[in-house]
């Protein structure tokens, strides 16, 4: 079967509502669990449910269980629901919060940075195989459009994106 190149012409659609369409699509739960469960296959200690857990640690560490929560929009009781298994893993440790005593901070353990290190290369290699398709320069101009894309939506957000 001969490979795609570039991107799709142009839609008669407007484009805010082929992104719209396409952002949907991205965002959507069984997109996500096809994409966690390809990262995560035949890593111990983690789920598709636990992959946002140890990813937001490793993006935000060391991190309380509330704010873990409001950055990967999961509600606080599942968070630390979800620590807690990857604790039990070895994939995680809490630690006492210097600032609050009655609070615990959470940050991979040598085993859950080797973990997610697998998982990003993992994604990389997904996303390299589909970028593939496209011209070198299609790619950097698609990576340096997305980039500004999420910026503009970081400014936004004053920057709570990611």
């Amino acid at each position: 079967m001969p490979k795609e190149s570039g991107p799709r012409p142009s839609s008669s659609r407007p484009a805010a509502a082929r992104v719209e369409a396409s952002l949907g699509l991205l965002l959507r739960r069984g997109t996500r669990a096809v994409l966690y469960e390809n990262l995560i296959r035949g890593l111990p200690g983690v789920t598709e449910t636990t992959y946002p857990v140890i990813s937001g640690i490793a993006r935000l560490e060391p991190v309380s269980s509330s704010r873990l929560a409001d950055e990967i929009g999961i509600d606080r009781t599942a968070t630390t629901r979800y620590a807690s298994r990857l604790e039990a893993a070895g994939l995680i440790a809490r630690t006492p919060d210097p600032a609050d005593a009655r609070a615990t901070l959470l940050s991979l353990t040598d085993q859950g940075r080797t973990t997610i290190g697998t998982c990003r290369d993992r994604l990389t290699e997904h996303l390299t195989d589909l970028l593939s398709r496209w011209s070198p320069a299609e790619q950097d101009v698609f990576a340096a459009v997305l980039e500004d894309f999420v910026g503009q939506l970081r400014s936004e957000t004053g920057g709570q994106l990611g």
